[in-house]
């Protein structure tokens, strides 16, 4: 079974609440549509402004609805720091993106899925400001999840949103990327720190940040392998391993890659897909209190289902 068709049965075994804040967009309404006749997920529409909601799917106004003025006071209570008043607050909560992102935050709904018609800055800022960071992450990343025909599945991370991280940053990036690997494929994660270089050969400020991050990801005595700096050659082929980096848990064998910095996660990625013909799924959001979604505004309805999926199994 392909990993698409898996994480579908996965997610069918355990039925989530998934809320969709853009009901206008018809790729968004054939693929509740479609998750809700296949029994993947329990689909949830915020009612736009001249949006047609077929019969049988749910809808919430969030103008009208009983939990506006409830969402809104946990907002006010979050941002009051930031001048916010109370009045603003609800103002800000009846955007179906806020307004989705707090029904999430309270718990009304497992996930959220946006940004077919949103940008990553404003499905980022609805959620980071509403659902949060979850307890011991200090960013909001991303990974892809690159599977191939002969079965093999890799995560990538983070390739889509932290540009430059720190050195704790790109700790916490690794630490979410193995936990995202293991909710989304079930399968044990071995993490590689990517680099230039590997263990020493060479040196330079850029490896360095990779080694201090290494360290600090060690530190937390984690259940699962990780290794750096390792090449990308090093991480992948045992051949290369065994010269380059004997006696790594991790050298020849990672199935998650951490990146050094977004440009070359993204380039990665893009090389890895249209190269080697992988498929990429995401970008896979991680690093929330609860899930919230990203999607490309160039996806397709099929693509929405399937984030949905992930969706549900990165509440577990």
């Amino acid at each position: 079974m392909d990993i698409i068709n898996d994480i579908r049965e996965r997610a069918k075994s355990n039925l989530k609440t998934i809320v969709f804040p853009r009901s206008s967009d018809e790729r968004v309404i054939k693929a509740a549509l479609y998750l809700q006749e296949n029994g993947l997920a329990e689909p949830l529409l915020i009612q736009n402004e001249g949006a047609s909601i077929p019969k049988g799917l749910k809808v919430i106004d969030p103008v009208s609805d009983e939990n506006l003025k409830k969402y809104a006071h946990s907002f006010y209570e979050r941002r009051k720091h930031k001048g916010l008043t109370e009045a603003e607050a609800i103002d800000v909560v009846e955007d179906p993106l806020f307004f989705s992102a707090a029904m999430v935050a309270a718990g009304d709904a497992d996930g959220c899925v946006a940004g077919s018609v949103s940008t990553t800055g404003e499905v980022l800022r609805a959620a980071i400001q509403t659902i949060g960071l979850k307890p011991g992450s200090n960013v909001v990343s991303s990974v892809f999840l690159m599977s191939f025909d002969d079965g093999r599945v890799f995560t990538y991370g983070d390739c889509a949103v932290v540009p430059y991280p720190n050195a704790e940053q790109l700790a916490t990036i690794a630490m979410d990327s193995a936990r995202t690997h293991k909710k989304v494929t079930d399968a044990d994660p071995k993490v590689s720190m990517l680099s230039f270089s590997t263990r020493g050969s060479a040196q330079h400020e850029r490896i360095d940040l990779v080694r201090e991050a290494l360290e600090i990801v060690k530190s937390h005595n984690l259940d699962f392998p990780v290794d750096g700096e390792l090449q990308f050659d090093a991480s992948i082929l045992p051949e290369i391993a065994k010269r380059k980096a004997p006696n790594s848990e991790v050298a020849g064998q990672a199935n998650v890659f951490i990146f050094p910095n977004l440009d070359a996660g993204n380039i990665g990625y893009k090389i890895t897909e249209r190269l080697a013909g992988a498929t990429a799924t995401g970008p896979i959001i991680q690093g929330l209190a609860k899930p919230m979604m990203d999607l490309s505004r160039g996806c397709s309805w099929e693509d929405i289902v399937n984030t949905a999926c992930v969706c549900s199994l990165m509440g577990e």
